[in-house]
């Protein structure tokens, strides 16, 4: 393909926006004509000639314009448009294609209206639910999490849904997705200080993961994780939960998690921030700390006295 030049550019850019506008326009009109066919169908007449069917002619109208709007990237008209169709197919009983219809309503207001965006797919997860369908409406608030998680900024209530997702995945004996929300709720509610809920959440899944074959490399990340929580808020609670996990998961005895843990723990108990610092930095040096770590290794060593406060 050619390079374009800055006249070139211009150009493109004037097409694809004609190219959009005439879109946008046929969508609207399509909108229109549904619109028109709704108010027929509810008519005396058109009850006995055909109302449902009008029903359907503008799901199907509704659905296209929606499509159209996507691709003039107008989203919110697309959301509103996916909406109607989804309200219509509830009223014609098509439960599956209603919730399908609110997803997509979902989907394109997540790029315009993110509190819209999830009211679409609370009410999918209503549908989803009453025909029982639990993996699904999960997943669902999986993406609900992730909305209130990067655009709003509610961690409370992405915590709320990754809970219930986790509690939607366990009932259908989907463990594995059930612990990965759940580690979400332990990583988030350490981050707001809500130590005893972390530690109950790392605990549990260290404890379903340490007896699979193929999970249990991880249970001592989760048991390190629970520990550093013990840890911030109680430096004797710290040593009895490490016992106790040595105890739970022999090979947690073996692991660089656990050498830095006593490391820690003896320099906490000698008030010697120094060498804290010393142990992470080797810790450090093999294994990169992330965000949640540092985070949490720094509250820790802020209750060393005379602290400054940071880990270099």
């Amino acid at each position: 393909m050619p390079q374009l030049t800055g006249v070139n550019t211009k150009l493109y850019n004037f097409s694809l926006a004609m190219d959009n506008s005439g879109k946008e326009k046929e969508a609207m009109q399509l909108m229109a004509e549904a619109d028109k066919k709704v108010k027929a169908s509810g008519s005396f007449l058109g009850g006995m000639f055909g109302g449902n069917h009008k029903v359907e002619d503008a799901c199907e109208m509704y659905a296209r314009a929606a499509n159209m709007f996507k691709m003039a990237k107008n989203w919110s008209a697309a959301g509103n448009a996916f909406c109607q169709a989804a309200r219509l197919h509830m009223q014609l009983q098509n439960k599956l294609d209603s919730a399908t219809s609110f997803v997509d309503a979902g989907n394109a207001y997540k790029k315009a209206d993110p509190q819209e965006a999830i009211n679409c797919l609370n009410q999918a997860i209503d549908i989803y639910t009453d025909m029982g369908r639990f993996t699904i409406a999960a997943k669902h608030h999986i993406t609900i999490a992730e909305v209130y998680e990067s655009e709003l900024v509610d961690i409370e209530k992405a915590i709320a849904h990754y809970e219930q997702a986790a509690d939607y995945y366990k009932g259908e004996e989907s463990n594995s997705s059930a612990n990965k929300c759940l580690l979400k709720v332990g990583h988030y509610s350490a981050q707001l200080e809500q130590y005893p809920k972390a530690i109950e959440i790392y605990e549990q899944v260290a404890m379903s993961t340490m007896d699979n074959p193929l999970l249990k490399y991880n249970a001592k990340e989760y048991f390190f994780k629970a520990s550093l929580c013990h840890f911030i808020v109680d430096e004797l609670n710290a040593k009895l939960a490490i016992e106790k996990y040595e105890e739970m998961f022999p090979a947690f005895s073996d692991s660089r998690e656990l050498k830095l843990l006593k490391k820690l723990l003896e320099a906490h108990e000698e008030q010697n921030s120094e060498a804290f610092t010393e142990a992470v930095k080797d810790f450090d040096s093999v294994s990169r700390l992330d965000q949640w770590l540092t985070t949490m290794l720094l509250r820790i060593k802020k209750t060393i006295q005379g602290d400054a406060g940071d880990l270099k």
